[in-house]
């Protein structure tokens, strides 16, 4: 994830007052500009797990996603609702059942990133659907699917419960009002960091209660598995679904999202590993050039910068452009795979005889495995063989932008609860 640097927003306080005076600009339930503490003594009500009223809110808000018109213009949004689906909160909750009794964790503070305009609202759903009040910090800087959203909260909210506005609020402040930050850790039961390595290290300075805790979303990176013959050997139309789902996976938020695969896996010989390669390329590029991905010129020279640099380091054996939206790297040996975000649209490659290859290979802050032509004995074989070194996630090309409950290796709705242990 990017790290959230944003200019000081009109009107709301840069870090030179009190606590106490600090303002935030409320953008959910309803726009005002109101202090910190004011703030805090405005959140209140009380909910439960599974609570009706939160279900039905997010329900509605999940369907007005679907429009077609809304869905077409950001894609994203149209998997967002799907995720709200009615069936989908109901699995979430069973999911849930057990021996013990589950409540609410509390008043749960979301710092999330601002380069992915949707993830705000999977750990704010999540947590409200466990029943607690929230308080999320949406960026100044967000984007304009991020507009679309709060918009559409507003219209869901038209036909909510009463308890919803008064349980739930979505602000935004500059992040240079560190004040802000302070009194609202100060409260919560439940930091959740969204960000980069030092977003998590800033908002660590600040204290929490002595029963409280954070959940930390860090730096992480991700990379694609494709076996080479069993690319060649599928049917045309499975390539071009594969290639449109890789495209998704990394163009949607530029390849910045920490699923978004960075560096491509190719497993096989060396003979049907190039011909894969070429033949994936070809594909990944008609699905670019048919969507009309674009690349400024900034970014244009950003990507030339960090690809030549790879070379320049020796990490790289060759480089290769098509136009300005798609660029490929031959890494020197799969070992010198990049993990810092090269610019959008800029993919690493390198072969491996097997995919027992990366065990050797993977990092702590590998998170997500796309993969093509591999069953799940073997994904599961690999995943025990990794034992925790990295990678959490192992989804089909396509599902890298899928949110699931369980992100990062943890089951967030169990973390936004407690449990009551009653013994008769």
């Amino acid at each position: 994830m990017l790290e959230d640097s944003t200019p000081t927003l009109s009107g709301v306080d840069g870090g030179a007052a009190a606590a106490g005076d600090a303002v935030v600009w409320v953008r959910f339930p309803r726009e005002e500009r109101v202090p910190v503490e004011m703030l805090l003594s405005q959140v209140r009500g009380g909910l439960e797990v599974g609570d009706e009223r939160v279900r039905e809110f997010l329900a509605a808000f999940g369907r007005r996603l679907l429009r077609p018109a809304l869905a077409r213009r950001h894609p994203e949004l149209g998997s967002l609702g799907f995720f709200l689906r009615p069936s989908e909160l109901a699995r979430t909750l069973e999911s849930m059942a057990g021996e013990h009794v589950r409540v609410p964790r509390g008043l749960i503070f979301h710092i999330p990133p601002a380069n992915v305009d949707t993830v705000f609202v999977y750990s704010w759903a999540l947590s409200a659907l466990m029943g607690n009040r929230n308080v999320v910090r949406l960026s100044p800087r967000s984007g304009a699917v991020a507009e679309v959203i709060v918009e559409t909260l507003h219209e869901a909210l038209a036909q909510a419960d009463p308890v919803v506005g008064e349980t739930q609020r979505i602000v935004s402040y500059d992040r240079s009002a560190v004040e802000v930050t302070a009194t609202l850790s100060a409260a919560c039961d439940l930091r959740v960091v969204w960000g980069g390595d030092r977003t998590v290290h800033d908002v660590r300075r600040h204290p929490l209660p002595p029963h409280a805790r954070d959940l930390t979303f860090p730096d992480r990176s991700s990379f694609a598995v494709i076996r080479a013959a069993a690319w060649l050997c599928a049917p045309r139309a499975a390539r071009v679904t594969a290639a449109e789902g890789f495209v998704n996976d990394a163009y949607w938020f530029d390849q910045a999202a920490c699923s978004s695969p960075r560096t491509v896996f190719w497993v096989g010989a060396q003979g049907d590993c190039d011909a894969a390669r070429a033949d994936f390329l070809d594909h990944v590029s008609r699905v670019v050039m048919a969507r009309g991905w674009a690349v400024d010129a900034a970014m244009a020279v950003e990507k030339r910068v960090a690809t030549y640099g790879l070379a320049a380091e020796g990490a790289a054996e060759s480089v290769e452009f098509r136009g300005n939206a798609l660029a490929n790297v031959t890494l020197a040996a799969a070992a010198r795979a990049p993990r810092r975000w090269l610019g959008a649209g800029t993919f690493a490659h390198a072969r491996l005889g097997s995919a027992a290859e990366l065990v050797g290979l993977v990092e702590r802050r590998d998170q997500t495995l796309t993969h093509f032509g591999f069953g799940r004995p073997e994904l599961e074989e690999l995943a025990r063989a990794l034992a925790g070194r990295g990678v959490d996630r192992m989804v089909p090309v396509g599902g890298a932008l899928s949110f699931h409950r369980v992100w990062d290796g943890i089951d967030l709705p169990v973390e936004f609860t407690r449990l009551v242990t009653v013994i008769r």
